[in-house]
């Protein structure tokens, strides 16, 4: 009876700020740092306690925060009431409330009759991230190990989270987890979404050996999960965003362009009275306008990540700043997004025309990027003798032109809201690492600020960057980009350790 689903964290390469606001498009990579929900019913069968009808059992387990948290679900009106634990996560809660009323809002008299009977079971839900998107960088230290991959990988999967408590006159302040800014909670949120719609018959998610998704069903369960995640994500945090970090949890790598902010409103007013089966029903049936296109790394390029180990920045304070901007100088804001969506665009390009390049004549480029992944990106030209190949040569170096546009204007954009979007040390880990043999592109993904930054390498060059990262301080994770989005897993994670760092030190 267990169900078990996955959904992957992401890395926004391109469209921060702008992708905030249509019809500006970003893109987001899916990664193979994934978060696993497992639903099973709680009790064998149902408790014959004449009150039981009335309300259900839901236990919420989170080993690596050594969490366990009990609810009580009201069948009538889908109230949720904590009864075990004054620690909430909202983005398990909201996504329970509204998966249940999903299928209530779906299901016909007799099936609705079934899923009573099954939630009268209870709901029994274990949350585990993988380690990537956390920071484990403290427990490395501490155990004397070198900050390097390696020392990453020999950390059991789903390891204990180490909590940053600080002493606040005389009292520990509320624990907070130090995170690698790969979007935790929109794949945490959209795995739970995910197997409770499952294990409720709502949907039929596709396994992880499926292969390329395809077919109308398929498309229109994963609509479902995309429409519930995207409402449970931004109900829990309290705002609107745009919804690219869910959007790439459900669906993998893609070209995104968001939603209209008003297609949550009959959600919003849930919380203002109307009830929750009707408001998610309505949701279900509204204009989602978002805008996605497959898209993926061309053929023998690296997604690296490196933890620079500055303690992260605060996202929604960015964006507020970035906000504040725009309204002070409209003008010189306009002209400064206007050049960024144009750099975003050509990136996106020739991006692509890589891509078709290695459709047409493989060996070609196969030969261009291996010479090119041996040499710094001015000697790129005198390693590519042939037309064909020079057009690859041609379309990696726009590529580079366009990502150094794009941190310019994030950095003009940074100093006139008064923010660090792309900080000095950044600056300068961000110029060594493009400067290095067979590095195409480097920057710092989504907001931007002390998170981690990212790399793009070509053939086998990675090694050498996350050798020279660990030289200067920074950790490099054991993040690729994996274009899968949610998917149907066959076992429980812990069993068969399911995790990045295997097949990533294999590309390594």
């Amino acid at each position: 009876m267990a169900v078990v689903a996955s959904a992957p964290g992401k890395v926004l390469m391109t469209g921060g700020y702008l992708v905030l606001e249509r019809p500006n498009a970003g893109i987001v990579l899916s990664t193979n740092a994934r978060f696993y929900a497992i639903v099973k019913p709680l009790y064998e069968e149902i408790k014959p306690d004449s009150w039981a009808w009335a309300w259900t059992d839901v236990k919420l387990t989170s080993p690596q925060m050594g969490r366990e948290i009990m609810y009580k679900l009201s069948l009538k009106n889908l109230q949720l009431q904590s009864v075990s634990s004054s620690d909430r996560n909202p983005f398990v809660e909201y996504a329970l409330q509204y998966v249940v009323a999903a299928a209530c809002a779906t299901f016909d008299q007799p099936k609705k009759d079934e899923l009573q009977k099954l939630l009268l079971r209870g709901l029994d839900i274990t949350i585990l991230g993988c380690n990537e998107f956390y920071s484990y960088r403290n427990q490395i230290e501490a155990r004397g190990l070198p900050l390097t991959s390696e020392s990453l990988a020999s950390l059991p999967p789903f390891t204990s989270i180490a909590f940053n408590e600080e002493e606040s006159n005389g009292q520990k302040s509320k624990p907070e987890v130090a995170k690698t800014g790969l979007g935790s909670s929109a794949a945490m949120t959209t795995a739970v979404v995910a197997a409770l719609l499952h294990y409720l018959g709502v949907v039929s998610l596709p396994s992880e050996f499926s292969g390329p998704l395809e077919g109308d069903r398929v498309s229109a369960d994963l609509d479902v999960v995309h429409v519930i995640a995207q409402t449970a994500h931004c109900i829990a945090q309290g705002k609107v965003g745009s919804g690219f970090d869910v959007s790439s949890a459900v669906y993998g790598s893609q070209r995104y362009v968001r939603f209209s902010p008003e297609v949550l409103s009959s959600a919003q007013d849930a919380g203002r009275g109307t009830p929750i089966e009707e408001a998610i029903g309505n949701v279900l049936k509204a204009n989602w306008d978002h805008e996605r296109t497959k898209f993926s790394l061309p053929p023998m390029m690296t997604l690296l990540l490196g933890e620079p180990g500055s303690g992260g920045s605060s996202t929604p304070s960015m964006v507020g700043a970035v906000k504040k901007w725009q309204k002070s100088d409209p003008q010189n804001s306009l002209e400064t997004w206007k050049k960024l969506s144009e750099a975003n665009s050509a990136l996106e390009m020739h991006l692509k025309t890589l891509s078709k390049l290695a459709e047409i004549n493989i060996d070609d480029y196969k030969y261009t990027i291996i010479k090119c992944s041996t040499v710094t990106s001015e000697k790129w030209r005198d390693e590519a003798p042939e037309p064909n190949q020079l057009e690859v040569v041609k379309a990696l170096l726009g590529a580079r032109d366009a990502m150094l546009a794009i941190r310019c204007n994030m950095r003009k954009m940074g100093e006139a809201a008064g923010i660090p979007i792309e900080p000095q040390s950044q600056t300068q880990l961000l110029d060594t690492t493009m400067n290095m043999e067979g590095v195409l592109l480097a920057g710092v993904p989504g907001a931007g600020g002390f998170d981690a930054v990212f790399a793009v390498t070509l053939g086998e060059s990675g090694s050498n960057v996350v050798k020279v990262w660990s030289s200067l301080n920074v950790l490099a994770l054991l993040v690729r980009e994996d274009p899968r989005g949610v998917s149907l897993e066959s076992n429980d994670p812990r069993a068969t350790e399911i995790t990045g760092a295997v097949s990533a030190l294999r590309i390594k």
